[in-house]
């Protein structure tokens, strides 16, 4: 637990002190939104903030252990972070507190914006705080496994992109029932059950991926 609350503070820390990596993209998704949300009907717009949701996290994921990387630190977790699981726990609940809680909490206000309702504004919500974790967690595999190549933006996004596909579905699925006024207690579960599962696999796969790259 120490160990989890220590890497989480420090990565707080150093992104408040580089605030334009944090804040490119927030930027990206409100300025997005603002742009496709105008030509699209108000029975879209869930969808397409999930759809900006993804893309605004693979922004930001692949440069999740780039700055560790390049100073040397994230070979020194490898070597005294023992076990890894807590460490890459907390670098990678420090990274969500900052990309995808704050899209989760201007989501509201985006919806509200295009839409001009508040119907459904709840599940919208409540889908972005289920679903953003589960993006980060996968997001990270590949992130770890092109930390090194030094052009992960794009290998980041082919590796991830085929397993962000069913957190979308379920994500938006749920979102647009919910705008529409249908069940959406299905989707809800589906996408606790995918969290649960990345929760469970994604910080030991990102642990080994992190360990080949550095040829450990």
């Amino acid at each position: 637990m120490r160990l989890f609350i220590t890497q989480f503070r420090r990565d707080l820390v150093l992104a408040v002190r580089s605030r334009s990596d944090a804040a490119n993209p927030l930027v990206f998704f409100v300025l997005a939104t603002v742009l496709l949300g105008l030509g699209t009907g108000s029975e879209l717009v869930p969808g397409v903030i999930w759809v900006l949701a993804l893309f605004a996290n693979v922004l930001a994921v692949e440069g999740v252990f780039r700055r560790d990387h390049e100073d040397g630190t994230l070979e020194q977790l490898l070597i005294h972070a023992q076990p890894l699981f807590p460490a890459v726990v907390g670098k990678l609940a420090a990274h969500w507190a900052l990309s995808g809680l704050p899209v989760a909490v201007l989501s509201p206000v985006a919806a509200i914006m295009l839409t001009g309702t508040t119907t459904g504004i709840g599940v919208l919500v409540l889908t972005l705080c289920i679903g953003t974790p589960a993006l980060t967690l996968l997001g990270a595999i590949g992130s770890a496994l092109t930390v090194a190549t030094g052009r992960g933006g794009l290998l980041v996004a082919i590796l991830v992109l085929p397993f962000y596909v069913p957190v979308l579905i379920f994500g938006a699925g749920a979102s647009t029932a919910a705008m529409l006024g249908d069940p959406v207690a299905f989707q809800l579960l589906a996408l606790s059950a995918l969290l649960a599962a990345c929760l469970t696999a994604a910080p030991f796969a990102v642990g080994k991926a992190l360990a080949i790259s550095q040829e450990y």
